[in-house]
């Protein structure tokens, strides 16, 4: 490993291996490094490890153009991406650029080398490691803490609480009540996932969400499997995804009783109760304003049908030693408790930045393309989409980086600084009302309102936009160490 690279990459997870996979294809006289504070690559799907976790888009459009997802499921499981990810790096030659068990924890840029130093702690030492470029691919949250309130009375309750950011690995629910509290994905995964184990499964949420139920497995992908080399097969599969996704997505929001029709009609189809679904899968939000939960082959709803699973739509008003009193004096009783409650947002991983000695405040930056910050040069990050596949626009910002790079060797420049419009409009990152980004999203960057400076969730526009795109607009560029003042 060198303490000094070209570019420096953060993160060992589907964004990170995504981006040195890219690297290593398109500019093999490249150097690089990718800092893991964990142990294993697979981020994410690494981390955590708790019943039935899967991935919450198709699996086509999470794998990457250039590497096929050659699986019959589209909704597949955490194993499986986390192998995806792992095969990928060790097929690309990767693995062998990974510091395992290194933590970046702040990044200093200087203009008089234009260069960044990046401390981190490597199994307990303090190192440094500089480089031309950073790239943050750390996700959106916590790692070490999810977002976990207080219930009143908790600690009098008898029973096991978990979290499952950090699923215990000998918990034993078999034969066990439980109840989930939460309504996200995490809980409508984990719900139909214990029931066959558990005694019972009660799902406690405050909100209902919006849930619609998708086939496991791609007929369309299998009949082509068939037919199609993987490659082929892949393109059209993706493409045929994204479109749906994206067509959802904007039937929603223009024609929202449209979609929550299919929804209810959906949910109807399998529970036959229209009181039960107006109650427990019909919220007060449109749909979109959070996030859309897919549910494969319907499981939840089967789940409910049969028995082992029941929904309570109600508020906590304490823990007590068997179980949950609930605002309305019904008693929950349990022996396991999951505390399903959500994420707690950290931009850029909890990294510190620092341009010529002065803090960078993230929450007063403009992203550049959702990828680059505004006045702070040679950097970027990855930060997926809300509504279609995380992967979609790791790899749109990772083609950004490739041909910024490029730009830059061939004309001689050092620095690139994203210099946004005086005067511009400012708005949040994330327009989603759910509530673990209501809680977190005044710590990222904004968006802008013209140009490069506008975060959409618009894959389709954002793929067409970026063959056209222009790399230097809005950028400053400079041949010599050090960079013009920031507008």
């Amino acid at each position: 490993m060198s303490d000094s690279v070209d570019v420096l990459i953060i993160g060992a997870g589907l964004s990170g291996i995504g981006t040195a996979t890219r690297l290593q294809r398109e500019r093999p006289g490249s150097t690089y490094e990718i800092l893991e504070a964990r142990d294993a690559i697979g981020g994410t799907w690494d981390l955590f490890q708790y019943p039935g976790i899967r991935s919450d888009t198709d699996a086509f459009t999470m794998g990457y153009s250039f590497r096929p997802w050659r699986g019959r499921e589209s909704i597949t499981s955490g194993d499986s991406l986390r192998t995806y990810i792992r095969d990928m790096a060790r097929d690309a030659g990767v693995e062998q650029h990974i510091r395992f068990r290194t933590k970046a924890l702040g990044a200093s840029w200087s203009s008089e080398t234009a260069r960044w130093t990046v401390r981190a702690e490597s199994d307990g030492q303090p190192v440094e490691i500089t480089a031309s470029f950073l790239y943050v691919c750390a996700g959106y949250y916590d790692y070490d803490k999810g977002h976990t309130p207080h219930f009143p009375g908790q600690e009098e309750f008898a029973g096991t609480l978990v979290y499952p950011q950090f699923w215990p690995k000998d918990l034993d629910y078999a034969g066990k009540r439980v109840v989930v509290i939460g309504s996200g994905a995490t809980a409508i995964t984990l719900v139909p996932s214990m029931a066959p184990t558990a005694a019972h499964v009660t799902m406690l949420q405050r909100t209902p969400t919006w849930v619609l139920s998708l086939p496991e497995v791609d007929k369309v992908a299998v009949g082509l499997q068939k037919v199609l080399p993987a490659s082929a097969a892949h393109r059209i599969v993706r493409a045929k995804n994204v479109l749906t996704l994206q067509t959802m997505y904007a039937l929603s929001r223009r024609r929202p009783q449209t979609f929550k029709n299919i929804c209810r009609k959906t949910a109807l189809h399998f529970l036959k109760d229209p009181a039960y679904v107006d109650e427990h899968f019909t919220p007060p939000y449109e749909p979109w304003d959070q996030r859309l939960c897919l549910v494969p082959n319907g499981d939840l709803f089967k789940a409910i049908r049969d028995g082992s699973v029941d929904v309570v739509t109600d508020h906590i008003e304490r823990f007590e030693q068997a179980g949950i009193r609930l605002k309305s004096g019904q008693f929950l009783e349990a022996d396991v408790i999951v505390s399903a409650t959500g994420l707690t947002l950290k931009p850029l991983g909890g990294l510190t930045l620092d341009v010529d000695g002065r803090r960078v405040d993230i929450s007063d930056t403009v992203a550049y393309r959702a990828w680059m910050l505004s006045g702070v040069p040679n950097f970027g990050f990855c930060f997926g989409y809300s509504n279609n596949s995380w992967t979609l626009r790791a790899d749109l910002s990772a083609r950004y980086l490739i041909r910024l790079l490029d730009h830059m060797e061939a004309h001689g420049f050092r620095t690139a600084l994203p210099t946004p419009p005086p005067g511009m409009e400012r708005r949040p990152f994330l327009d989603l009302t759910s509530g673990y980004v209501q809680r977190g999203i005044d710590q990222f960057p904004k968006s802008g309102t013209v140009g490069p400076w506008v975060v959409t969730q618009n894959y389709l526009g954002d793929l067409l936009a970026s063959r056209r795109a222009d790399v230097t607009e809005d950028i400053v560029f400079s041949a010599t160490a050090k960079v013009p003042a920031p507008a």
